[in-house]
């Protein structure tokens, strides 16, 4: 018998892409200039993500200790509040707070999902180790470290995207979160190339969650706290690994035991490129809008009629839509929309909005404005149909746009003009155009918490390259919880 037959108890040798993704996450460089200038935009996106998501109670409920009392002085913080915990419940918090309003950045490909999501994962572990090494007379984690990481994460997730398409065997996304996270958090600790293959072999033998609560008629808020799961189980993973936990070197590719065979329909993963700083360097952010990415360039479409539209809400006969294939197959919804997590991915519901007030923001989500009966109104009225030059063009490594139409027809046959965007603010053919609105994002968001002083420290660290080179983790972390 060989290594290969399904009864051997030969151990074959480790699966190429658990070697490859270890080798990077340990051994490779990222040091792209535009990489680290656009992790740093990453992380205060991040951060103004986390400061809004404190004002919703449904998000506020699941921070802290799992159990009442259960907390770590000295541990992992969680910006914001004044809580100090075990670095996996940290990162499950840190993760719930950059995800819940569906604001913080996006990758999108034959796999979508928002790398930004390991920020649970990299901040609370960065922060433990640098407060234990400060604490023991060591050398703490810098920022620069973290951003390294976050650059390190970013592509482990969004290369695998490029080409493997979870959602098309009903896996969510978050897979490839839980993936990232194990493999950077490994490495934070100290592990060694063998260490972060052993800790990957168990987070890909984890399987995957079910899309299920994605999807009418059951979505729900868990689509807000499962990226917040996944990047804990990386965590607690790389944590049981650096005990010595064991690996098993075909979790993908063992004959009918393996991911491949059992969750993938056989199929090897095919990974396009090498890794480096790649999904950094042309990550996507929401600037203008808390949509579901797919439908950002339908808003701003919609936000550029509302002057014309406004006023003659009644006299609509119907909206056309044109969106790509993706969009048709994750927010093209009909029916009743149930709560914040229905409506936030849903195409009419989002264009609906934006042509009635002109803009979109997270409150709109919420069942108060979710009464307003024009927009059952308007959705009643929408033909949302899928437009192939946008789907070839998303799909396409050199254009990577996210497209949508717009127009609106009158009873009296008058007719809006049919507004066509290519790419949203947040692309990266956009960025001298969103960089203002990003930096007022993180202002709006962050400020009115830390107050004007603590805001200030803040925002020279964030701004000034040399001065965040200087600074350890958890000094940074010091200026974002609650004293």
């Amino acid at each position: 018998m060989t290594a290969s037959d399904p009864r051997s108890a030969i151990r074959p040798p480790p699966d190429p892409i658990l070697v490859e993704l270890a080798e990077y996450v340990v051994e490779g460089r990222a040091e792209s200039e535009v990489a680290f200038e656009t992790a740093r935009h990453c992380l205060m996106d991040s951060l103004a993500c986390i400061f809004q998501a404190l004002d919703y109670p449904a998000c506020t409920r699941l921070l802290g200790p799992i159990v009442p009392g259960a907390v770590l002085p000295g541990g992992a913080r969680v910006p914001g509040t004044p809580t100090e915990l075990d670095p996996v419940q940290a990162a499950f918090d840190i993760g719930v707070l950059v995800r819940w309003l569906d604001f913080n950045d996006t990758w999108l490909a034959a796999e979508w999902g928002h790398p930004s999501d390991n920020l649970g994962a990299i901040l609370s572990l960065s922060d433990y180790r640098s407060r234990r090494a400060s604490e023991e007379g060591g050398e703490p984690l810098s920022m620069p470290d973290l951003l390294r990481w976050m650059i390190k994460a970013y592509e482990v997730q969004g290369i695998l995207a490029l080409e493997n398409a979870f959602n098309r065997v009903g896996l969510d996304h978050v897979i490839l979160v839980r993936i990232a996270s194990t493999a950077v958090a490994t490495g934070i600790l100290g592990g060694s190339v063998p260490q972060v293959r052993d800790a990957l072999s168990n987070a890909w033998l984890d399987g995957g969650a079910l899309r299920t609560y994605r999807h009418a008629p059951n979505t729900g808020s868990r689509k807000s706290w499962a990226a917040g799961d996944a990047t804990s189980r990386g965590v607690r993973l790389a944590l049981l690994t650096m005990r010595g936990e064991p690996g098993y070197p075909s979790a993908l590719s063992a004959p009918r035991w393996g991911f491949y065979d059992v969750l993938f329909e056989g199929k090897p993963f095919r990974i396009p490129r090498a890794y480096g700083s790649y999904v950094m360097e042309n990550i996507l952010f929401k600037l203008s809008y808390p949509a579901e990415f797919h439908a950002q360039t339908a808003v701003e479409a919609a936000v550029a009629l509302h002057p014309e539209v406004a006023g003659q809400v009644n006299e609509i006969e119907r909206i056309a839509i044109e969106t790509q294939e993706p969009g048709m197959r994750i927010i093209n919804k009909t029916g009743p929309l149930d709560n914040p997590a229905d409506r936030d991915h849903c195409l009419q519901y989002m264009t609906a909005v934006a042509l009635l007030r002109g803009d979109l923001e997270a409150s709109d989500y919420e069942d108060a404005a979710a009464a307003d009966e024009r927009i059952d109104l308007l959705r009643e009225r929408m033909e949302v149909k899928e437009h192939p030059r946008f789907t070839r063009d998303y799909y396409d490594p050199a254009k990577r746009s996210i497209a949508n139409a717009v127009q609106v027809f009158f009873s009296d046959g008058d007719r809006t003009d049919r507004i066509e965007l290519e790419y949203p603010v947040g692309h990266r053919r956009r960025r001298d155009e969103g960089r203002p609105l990003l930096e007022a994002k993180f202002e709006s968001s962050v400020a009115p918490r830390l107050g004007t002083e603590r805001f200030a420290r803040l925002e020279r660290i964030m701004t000034d390259p040399e001065r965040l080179a200087g600074t350890p983790v958890h000094d940074f972390v010091e200026l974002l919880v609650e004293t």
